[in-house]
Formats: structure tokens, C-alpha cells, sequence
């Protein structure tokens, strides 16, 4: 299967090309403002850094730093830096467990790149945040709403997986085992509870904060308790990987495979998953961020996985061929007032929230799967 589908570099080069431009054009627009989580009618509204979503534009204007340096995109990563700050300062709603997401891709990115003495600080003062969602009996953090809120207490999600490296990255600048510890504690709890017998998951699960027993898995943006929401999935193939690399625990890319295996036979002809695994054909919405997310952990497990393992080479023929559907059919390339990258994302179908539009995560792991394919690239997890 491997190469089979002609990805050259000088077609990823050209992809890459073609989100560098509208990276550069969205910089007046983005300069100390966020794209929206969601565009409308394709094209993002700036608004206040105040969501969850806001690291994933810093986050591009990273890769595209590290691609082809610019003065103009190093001036607008200083002022979104202070903004970060300035949000960690006066803790705008920082009340979830999405903390990860922000000052990785912001703070971390950056001393990553520039070796910046502030963004390290930045980076260690995020994770403090963090830690206090962490509860000791559960042994996770709780994902939304404040702590001592008795309908979300004990409550993980599979997204938090893609938090848990600010948690690494603090323990290993400060040498303090606090956060490393929470976060496997997290991880492993995961592991064995979002993931059903069957390998498909569970989008949230409940502990029981006094005793630490398991509750239940329920859904919040999939199409049902029981059935398997395909962002979900992606998180789970992405954030298991992450995990591994920094405790080195076999058995999560032993849990990634089979949840990679399950996504892959739950696809529809073009590779596109639709919002939930539920569904495999007909008039339901894709996710082609869930699609972003996914090639980004293929290739990062592939990597994990030895030669004589036959999964390696499928897994990156898997990648290869989703982010072929991706650059062929589900680009803005069509829309030139768009100032996205990835049509047809969905934010929340149960919602009605961010339906058949362009996402910012969906746009960044777009970015990210396309460095991961052009050269080697140090990550920011």
C-alpha cells in the first residue's frame, strides 16, 4: 500500500504553499485577535483570546515560522505571546482542563523554537493552572466547569489527552514529579475506561471523586452514549502516541492501534470520516477535522512501531490516502473568500454548533500532518 497514492514532496510542498498564503494574509486580521472557533460561512470572525481554540492560531503561525521564517509572522507570535500572558495573568476563563491546548501550541511552541526564557515561564505557570483540575481520589482531571461542581465532578474526556504534555513538559523543566505523575495517573485511567471492549470509545466517563470507582461513559458531542464520535477516536489515536513518548508505556501504542484499527474500518469510500463512526454513508455531515487529527496520529504511532510490525506501513498508507481526500476535495482552495483551510468540520452536531464549516484545531492538524509529511519535525506535544 505504502506510496501508492503519489504524495510527492513537491505536492506537499505545494499544499504547504497554499496554507503559508493564507496564513500571511490572515495576519492583519489575527494580529492581536483569535479566528473564532468555528468560521461562518467559512470564514473566521476575529474575536478576544478567551476559548479553548485560540492556541491553534499561534500554533500555525509556528509551523509556518519554522517553514519559511518572515518578520511579519515573527511580530504577530510576539504580540499573540503577550496576549497568552496577559490571559494567564488575569485567568480569563481558564476553568477547564483545555489549558494544554493553549500554552503548548502558544508558550511550549515557542521555547520549543526560540528557546524564549518567558514562554518557559509562561508554560510552567499554565501547568500550575492545570493541576488544580487534577483530583487525587479520581486520579483525572475534571474537563469542564468549576471543581466543586457536583454535575461535572470526576469527569474525563478523551480530548484531554492532547493536554496531558504541558503536564510533561513542566516536570521535566522544574524536575518536580507532580505533574508527571498526575498525568500518567490520567492517562492510564483513560486508557482503561474510555476505551470500550470493542475499541471504539467513549467521548466522557464519570469516576467517583470520593472512592475513585468507575461511574459510566456517556457522550456530550457524539451521536450517542454508545455510539463512537469520530473526533473522539482521533484524539485517542493522536493522544495515546503523545503519552508513550513521554513514559515510555508500550501498552498506550498498543491501545492506539486498536483504536486506529477501529476508526479505518468505520470510514466511508473516501477515507473522510463523517462526525461519528455511527455512520459510513449517507447525508450526515463529515468531520474533516476529526480526518486532520487522525493522519497526525497515525504518523506519530507509525513512527513508535517496529519495522517488522505490518501496521507500520499500513498506518502510513492510511495517512497518506486520508490527507490526499483531504488536499483533493475538503480545502478552501474553492472558496478564495475563505480565510480557513478545511471545509465541512464540525464543532458539535448534537448542538448544532460549527456544522459543515472550517474549524481552528481542524485547520492547525491540518498544518501539522503536512510538516509531519514534508520534513522531520520537533513537536510541540
Amino acid at each position: 500500500m505504502g506510496g501508492s497514492y503519489m504524495l510527492s514532496k513537491e505536492r506537499i510542498e505545494e499544499e504547504i504553499e497554499f496554507v503559508y498564503q493564507k496564513i500571511i494574509g490572515n495576519l492583519t486580521t489575527f494580529e492581536t485577535l483569535v479566528p473564532a472557533a468555528v468560521s461562518t460561512d467559512y470564514v473566521y470572525p476575529a474575536v478576544e483570546n478567551a476559548d479553548w481554540t485560540d492556541g491553534f492560531w499561534i500554533g500555525m503561525l509556528h509551523l509556518a515560522q519554522s517553514y519559511r521564517p518572515d518578520e511579519r509572522i515573527q511580530k504577530v507570535i510576539t504580540k499573540q505571546l503577550a496576549v497568552f500572558s496577559n490571559r494567564l495573568d488575569k485567568e480569563i476563563v481558564l476553568n477547564h482542563h483545555d489549558i494544554g491546548f493553549l500554552y503548548s501550541l502558544s508558550a511550549v511552541a515557542d521555547y520549543r523554537e526560540n528557546k524564549t526564557v518567558s514562554s518557559r515561564e509562561m508554560a510552567l505557570r499554565a501547568a500550575k493552572v492545570l493541576m488544580r483540575r487534577y483530583n487525587e481520589n479520581a486520579g483525572i482531571f475534571q474537563a469542564w466547569g468549576d471543581v466543586t461542581d457536583k454535575e461535572q465532578q470526576g469527569r474525563m474526556i478523551i480530548d484531554c489527552n492532547m493536554n496531558l504534555p504541558l503536564l510533561y513538559f513542566a516536570s521535566n523543566e522544574t524536575g518536580d514529579p507532580m505533574y508527571r505523575k498526575a498525568a500518567e495517573s490520567h492517562v492510564k485511567l483513560a486508557q482503561k475506561y474510555l476505551i470500550r471492549e470493542d475499541f471504539s470509545t467513549f467521548h466522557t466517563y464519570y469516576m467517583d471523586i470520593q472512592t475513585g470507582k468507575p461511574r459510566f461513559g456517556a457522550t456530550a458531542q457524539g451521536f450517542s452514549d454508545d455510539s463512537c464520535w469520530a473526533r473522539g477516536q482521533a484524539w485517542g489515536i493522536y493522544g495515546f502516541p503523545i503519552s508513550f513518548t513521554h513514559i515510555g508505556d508500550t501498552t498506550l501504542l498498543d491501545a492506539a492501534c486498536h483504536l486506529a484499527d477501529y476508526y479505518l474500518a468505520h470510514l466511508p469510500a473516501d477515507k473522510i470520516a463523517y462526525w461519528d463512526l455511527f455512520f459510513q454513508s449517507g447525508a450526515e455531515e463529515r468531520d474533516t477535522s476529526a480526518s486532520a487529527i487522525t493522519v497526525c496520529g497515525l504518523l506519530e504511532l507509525a513512527k513508535h512501531l517496529p519495522l517488522t510490525d505490518g501496521k507500520k506501513q499500513r498506518y502510513e498508507a492510511a495517512a497518506e490516502e486520508i490527507i490526499l481526500g483531504l488536499m483533493e476535495s475538503y480545502t478552501t482552495r474553492n472558496y478564495p473568500e475563505s480565510n480557513g483551510l478545511l471545509v465541512q468540520g464540525v464543532y458539535s452536531k448534537p448542538n448544532g454548533n460549527g456544522v459543515n464549516e472550517c474549524t481552528a484545531w481542524g485547520d492547525y492538524f491540518y498544518f501539522e500532518a503536512l510538516t509531519r509529511l514534508h520534513r522531520s519535525w520537533s513537536t510541540y506535544w
